[in-house]
């Protein structure tokens, strides 16, 4: 029994750790590149589609990834081609799916539709299991091995991204690629985080970082490590307090950023 319990610990706080990576590293490009509507509007679809897959009794998983992809491609191919305005994609999507959300919830059999509604709205300290680590694990590489290979174009696109699109580099498929990847670590992180709470994690540590930093380097570190600690420190409040996991991470996360604005050497040179 205590075995059981070290091992839920271990796979729990693992879990934590690398969803604080992810996020947060999806983050500088979600920030920089003013994608912030865009990510909360999918974290809402992936609420939605674990919802949708409680109600079915299937992987919450498996749902909210169709869920999140096919709000990432109607928000960036379809969009594309429709020459629609995103903002107006956006608004359409985000009351979509939060209302979906609602309606599968109330529909989720059983005596115990409370309780797993409230693990999917603030997420839950021992819902990760070792499928959910595994696919983090392969994100994170993913995430990783993707900003080593094109650390030149993202740093062009970041800079300006017509200036980019004019040196040859197709900045659309990057856009694509970050909708796509933001999908991906939205999905994989509301069991822990939560489905309204889970975008909080993507935008505090680059915020935070970016207070400090104008190098685009030190943000690519410094925001998955402080994503890293906000989860860590949450965890163990979560752990300790019997807060729900999701908002002890998005509370220390949002701690750090406020302290950040307080003492951000940017700020004083602007008075």
């Amino acid at each position: 029994m205590i075995e059981l319990q070290i091992s839920l610990l271990i796979t729990s706080i693992i879990g934590a750790i690398l969803a604080g990576y992810v996020c947060s590293t999806i983050g500088v490009f979600v920030v920089r590149m003013n994608l912030s509507s865009i990510g909360f509007c999918m974290s809402h679809a992936a609420f939605a589609g674990a919802a949708f897959g409680l109600m079915l009794s299937i992987d919450p998983l498996v749902s909210s990834l169709i869920f999140s992809f096919f709000t990432a491609v109607i928000l960036g191919p379809i969009t594309e081609k429709a020459k629609l305005e995103s903002n107006v994609i956006i608004g359409f999507l985000f009351s979509i799916m939060i209302a979906l959300a609602f309606i599968f919830i109330n529909l989720i059999p059983g005596q115990a539709a409370s309780g797993v509604s409230l693990r999917i709205l603030w997420g839950s300290i021992f819902s990760v299991g070792y499928n959910d680590i595994l696919m983090l694990i392969f994100l994170s590489s993913i995430l990783t091995i993707f900003i080593l290979i094109f650390y030149k174009e993202l740093m062009a696109i970041m800079f300006n991204r017509k200036l980019a699109e004019s040196s040859g580099i197709n900045t659309k498929l990057f856009y694509f690629a970050v909708l796509f990847l933001t999908a991906f670590a939205v999905s994989l992180s509301i069991r822990i985080v939560g489905g309204l709470l889970v975008f909080a994690l993507i935008i505090n540590p680059t915020s935070t970082a970016y207070q400090f930093f104008y190098d685009f380097k030190k943000i690519i570190i410094f925001s998955p490590l402080i994503g890293i600690i906000s989860c860590s420190i949450g965890f163990l409040i979560s752990l300790y307090t019997d807060f729900p996991i999701g908002a002890s991470i998005v509370i220390i996360s949002a701690i750090f950023f406020a302290l950040a604005i307080f003492f951000s050497p940017k700020r004083k040179k602007i008075k």
